[in-house]
């Protein structure tokens, strides 16, 4: 616990949010109904307080360096966690290495977090602001989904609702008429994010994996014990982790059925373990194309398979892929 890692997903949610208001703008038009001005509203990230400070600090009209509207900011406001969005703590799904197809691993269910937005909306006119909220307004019903990329190394990518809670209007008119007016809306979202916890390194959890183990039996008790048996067992994989078919199945077998047709046995020896559809089986023998079996395996569920099923032959190489958390067989020896 407490490890270092960082994955950079609040700041992706931040930016993710800001990048829906960039593209807004207004048109003003002129008594002929022509486009005499058409402006693309700036957004910057910044409390509201700031943008309302520098608009009082420079109210004169007239001033050029005063700031300019209509403006948009935005600011990330809060955090609260989710509890409607909870899976077990202990769930877990697949996920692979980015650009190492072999790099399979298992990473634990995101906690449900959700993050606090405000928009802010400043203008000197009320068309402006008009246009501007009609232009927001229409997508969120009330969520606007975005797709975020949130974990680059095992390539996640969800889908976040950003849900619009409420709209509140502030419109100030006092001062002279050379004080600057200002409209004030600000627009409340929530963002329903996930927060992924360290994902562990494939190569290194499979080192930590125990690969094999000896027992040694001894038949008396005195001081110089000699082992008279050794038991030896290694892993097995239970599943097609190479996606090695071999062959496919010649006719339908149900649940009961041990003798089983392929359309070409050539490459699958006795002694060996197939996969069908997730059931581990087991050859016991074989007579031309014909497979005598073992069928539900290592507490795989025996099913029924159709003609033409795919027939993965478990190897070495699957037995060297079991990661962390996999199910997996025993093979052992005595000696």
């Amino acid at each position: 616990m407490f490890e270092y890692f960082y994955h950079e997903i609040l700041r992706r949610t931040i930016i993710a949010f800001g990048s829906l208001f960039n593209g807004i703008d207004i048109k003003h038009f002129d008594s002929a109904g022509n486009i005499s001005e058409e402006i693309k509203v700036p957004l910057a990230y910044g409390p509201t307080q700031k943008f309302l400070a520098r608009l009082e600090q420079s109210p004169d009209l007239n001033k050029p360096t005063s700031i300019t509207l209509p403006r948009m900011s935005f600011e990330f406001t809060g955090l609260q966690y989710d509890g409607t969005r909870k899976v077990t703590t202990t769930q877990t799904f697949k996920s692979q290495t980015v650009g190492i197809a072999t790099a399979i691993r298992k990473t634990y269910m995101p906690v449900p977090y959700n993050m606090s937005f405000e928009l802010s909306i400043f203008t000197k006119l009320n068309d402006d602001m008009l246009q501007i909220v009609e232009q927001i307004l229409p997508y969120f019903q009330p969520a606007y989904t975005l797709s975020v990329n949130l974990v680059d190394t095992i390539g996640e990518k969800r889908d976040i609702p950003i849900v619009i809670e409420n709209i509140t209007m502030q419109d100030d008119y006092e001062g002279n008429y050379s004080t600057r007016r200002s409209l004030l809306y600000t627009i409340r979202f929530t963002a329903k994010t996930y927060l992924f916890g360290p994902v562990g390194d494939t190569s290194k959890a499979s080192r930590d994996l125990i690969k094999k183990v000896q027992v040694g039996y001894v038949q008396d008790d005195s001081s110089t014990p000699t082992r008279d048996l050794t038991y030896t067992v290694v892993p097995r994989a239970t599943q097609s982790y190479t996606g090695n078919v071999v062959t496919n199945l010649a006719q339908d077998i149900g649940t009961t059925t041990n003798i089983i047709q392929v359309t070409d046995a050539t490459n699958i020896a006795e002694n060996v373990y197939i996969n069908i559809n997730n059931e581990s089986i087991y050859v016991d023998r074989k007579e031309g194309n014909t497979l005598f079996t073992k069928r539900g395996q290592d507490g795989t569920i025996t099913g029924s398979h159709v003609r033409g099923t795919a027939v993965n032959v478990i190897t070495d190489a699957d037995d060297a892929l079991i990661e962390v958390g996999d199910d997996f067989g025993f093979d052992g020896a005595l000696s």
